[in-house]
């Protein structure tokens, strides 16, 4: 194999950046868009759930389909889908049109991303792996905070059209990068799994008690993360008054506070288990949500203590994910793959449950989002505690 360490973590991160750019770049344009087709900026949100609902399908479906054909077909083949159905986007009219294009392009989007890992995989071993991933998810912090910039730049230049064009560009870049500098890299004699072997992977998976508690501490998280991305727009933009302009920058806050939890994880590692960071990270959240939902219910919700009390709240996603991915591929090593694919599943279909429940009622007020995140806290907090029981000492 030729291709180096830094030559593939660019290549990879490039690629699973096009999630965080397809889910971010719009959110300062949601208002536009909502005026635009005629609907509320309540059900405009409801395009976020969506393409959740269909990312977390397009891992489901095509990473196993990636296994017997290869990673190149699989991935061409999504970055078309997703470049033909962002052109799509930039000439709906409707909500219905814009909820049935970005389940599409969702799709088409699962099925470049899930080959992402299995690219390193194929290529490395070992610490080598480890450091690929590192460079990945360096360079992939990044794209969360350029995202909203992006869109809200270009809302200002042109339009909320203009977005949905630069995802297509973007997409025809990776498809021009990837057909001419990235080989084929699955193993062809590497043994595929049938696909009634992939359901009784993913059934050994859910029965698993421990792995179950890890699964769904990850998918609460997630939810309650996105019901905040969801409603961001309203909650910040209409409720709070800010401006297009200003928004990307207090949507960013919150991952610089992830990456900063995310060393803070490193650090704590040194002197306590995975579990017991995993534990901690989700009474965190718990405790931030219940604060924010006191604040909220006394009429005290002013911009600074929900900035700073979500930020608490979405920066805990630097302790419960790493420790509860580690603890589950430290169950299922012989299935990483599955496992992987199952959990990102979760996360996405719990983002887009929690934004069905933020978006879809048209509530003006702070309580969806606020009632969401409480849900998801409690949830993650008592499925562990019943799944995996209480962490020892380290």
């Amino acid at each position: 194999m030729t291709l180096s360490p830094r030559r593939v973590a660019l290549l990879v991160a490039i690629n699973t950046a096009l999630a965080p750019f397809a889910i971010d770049a719009y959110l300062p344009a949601m208002a536009a868009l909502a005026d635009s087709i005629s609907a509320s900026i309540h059900h405009t949100e409801l395009s976020i759930s969506v393409f959740m609902a269909g990312f977390a399908i397009g891992q489901l479906l095509f990473g196993p389909v990636s296994d017997r054909l290869g990673r190149k077909p699989v991935l061409l083949s999504g970055l078309v889908v997703f470049l033909l159905a962002s052109l799509m986007l930039a000439t709906v009219g409707s909500l219905t049109e814009l909820l049935a294009w970005r389940f599409v392009q969702a799709l088409g989007g699962g099925a470049c991303v899930v080959n992402s890992a299995a690219i390193v995989r194929d290529c490395f071993s070992g610490r080598q792996a480890a450091s690929v991933m590192s460079t990945m998810a360096m360079i992939m912090m990044l794209a969360p905070l350029v995202a909203p910039i992006v869109g809200s730049g270009l809302l200002h230049l042109a339009d909320w059209r203009s977005i949905f064009v630069f995802l297509a560009g973007y997409a025809l870049f990776l498809l021009w990068l990837m057909s001419t500098r990235l080989p084929e890299t699955r193993d062809p004699s590497q043994p595929t799994a049938s696909f009634p072997q992939v359901l009784i992977n993913y059934a050994s998976v859910l029965r698993h008690r421990e792995g179950l508690g890890y699964i769904c501490a990850v998918a609460a998280s997630f939810g309650g993360l996105f019901a905040f991305v969801t409603a961001s727009p309203y909650v910040y933009m209409e409720y709070f008054g800010l401006t297009p302009a200003i928004y990307p920058f207090v949507l960013g806050a919150n991952v610089i506070f992830i990456a900063l939890s995310n060393r803070l994880n490193i650090h704590l590692l040194h002197r306590r288990t995975p579990l017991q960071n995993l534990y901690l990270g989700l009474a965190v959240q718990l405790v931030a949500v219940m604060v924010l939902a006191a604040v909220v219910l006394a009429g005290l919700a002013s911009l600074p203590v929900v900035v700073v009390l979500v930020m608490l709240y979405s920066g805990m996603i630097g302790l419960i994910t790493p420790n509860a991915m580690a603890l589950l591929l430290d169950r299922f090593g012989h299935m990483s793959a599955t496992a992987t694919a199952l959990m990102g599943a979760a996360k996405f279909g719990s983002a887009a449950l929690a934004g069905v429940m933020v978006g879809a009622f048209e509530v003006e007020s702070l309580w969806p989002m606020v009632m969401t995140m409480l849900v998801a806290a409690l949830f993650g907090n008592v499925m562990l505690s019943r799944l995996t029981g209480r962490p020892v000492h380290a």
